[in-house]
């Protein structure tokens, strides 16, 4: 893997000595996301293909600790994983067999546990990082209590690669649970967010809430799953109420949310909407809710961007435009951040990469 590393090193190095950007890529599941690659012909980009360096690096079950090469599959760590009876706690979508570590860190993305477990963040315990110099940056470790001052490593989770190439991670994981029930319910999105809220202040082991319109004049339908030890869970299940789905039922509708193949996430254009927690229903077109009312997939036209992003604001949230087929809005692809946020992240882009080199307006079309 030494041999990889230095190929990907001098390659960094030589496009930037031909001031040529640098895309990272992976498993090239992700490349959906974010603002629109460039056309490759005509701005003279490089690849930088991380998917070679792949492999666990170290295990320790006892420890709840793994490292792993950032072109590692999902799939191959999460079954070293389930042989030993754990998981990655935040569910991250895997989009295929394709799906790699750093893909997953860079693009931040966590699945329907998030609520109950944390975001992906929580759970990065250390990195590494090729820089625009062709040097490897080591931030944070292998335990949770090893950083003095700022997580850097954490800062990484969501940066899309704008701060540079990451080779290595190392995350924190859990024991799988014990059991599982997932409860269905019917009932209009107010009343699945407000059974919501109100859960959320009970000692019920939630963890993970989905709901979805049903078909024009029908209510739609809540689902809850439950996870802990078996009692809890089934005297749980009877506090909710509702209908019980069958184990490998309930298990594939929530891996069809988990990887985005339900059939909601074929709709395009489709906005990740970000919300406090108790923010009432939006009324702003077709919606899938899930983190307890906290993630609004919505299905609207990208030429409201505008004034769906002003109602979302209003109510402390994010609008992101997550999938689409035509033209992105010019307020672009994520949120408009306010003058101050923006100006941080500038500094923070010139810090890691004062070349440009990395990803560039993959996050904002700003560097």
């Amino acid at each position: 893997m030494q041999f990889v590393l230095s190929e990907l090193s001098e390659q960094v190095v030589t496009a930037r000595a031909a001031q040529r950007p640098v895309y990272i890529r992976g498993g090239a599941t992700r490349q959906f996301y974010g603002e629109p690659f460039p056309d490759t012909v005509a701005s003279g980009l490089s690849w930088l293909d991380i998917s070679s360096y792949h492999g666990i690096v170290s295990y320790e079950p006892s420890e709840l600790v793994l490292t792993a090469y950032a072109g590692t599959r999902l799939s191959e760590i999460e079954q070293a994983l389930d042989e030993r009876g754990q998981m990655l706690a935040f569910e991250p979508p895997r989009f295929g067999e394709a799906g790699t570590l750093g893909g997953c860190v860079a693009s931040g993305m966590s699945g329907p546990r998030r609520m109950a477990a944390g975001p992906l963040s929580d759970f990065i315990l250390g990195t590494k990082l090729l820089d625009a110099n062709g040097n490897i940056l080591r931030f944070g470790g292998e335990v949770m209590k090893n950083v003095a001052g700022y997580d850097l490593s954490r800062l990484l989770a969501g940066s899309l690669g704008t701060l540079g190439a990451l080779v290595e991670v190392s995350v924190k994981v859990i024991p799988k649970p014990q059991f599982e029930m997932t409860q269905v319910l019917e009932m209009s999105e107010q009343q699945a967010l407000d059974k919501c809220q109100q859960w959320r202040g009970r000692p019920l082991p939630l963890s993970a809430t989905a709901w979805q319109a049903g078909a024009e004049g029908s209510l739609g339908q809540l689902h809850v799953r439950l996870s802990g030890n078996q009692s809890a869970v089934v005297q749980s299940s009877q506090t909710i109420g509702g209908e019980s789905l069958r184990e490998d039922i309930g298990a594939a509708f929530w891996c069809g949310l988990r990887d985005q193949t339900h059939t909601f996430f074929q709709s395009r254009p489709l906005w990740r909407v970000v919300v406090p927690p108790g923010t009432p229903a939006l009324g702003v077109g077709p919606t899938l809710v899930e983190w307890h009312g906290g993630l609004r997939w919505v299905a609207a036209p990208a030429a409201h961007a505008a004034d769906l992003r002003q109602q979302v604001q209003a109510v402390g949230g994010s609008a992101s435009l997550y999938r689409y087929t035509d033209r992105v809005p010019e307020q672009g692809v994520f949120h408009p951040l306010d003058p101050a946020l923006m100006q941080i992240h500038r500094r923070l882009k010139a810090q890691f990469d004062p070349a440009g080199l990395f990803n560039p307006n993959r996050l904002y079309s700003e560097f």
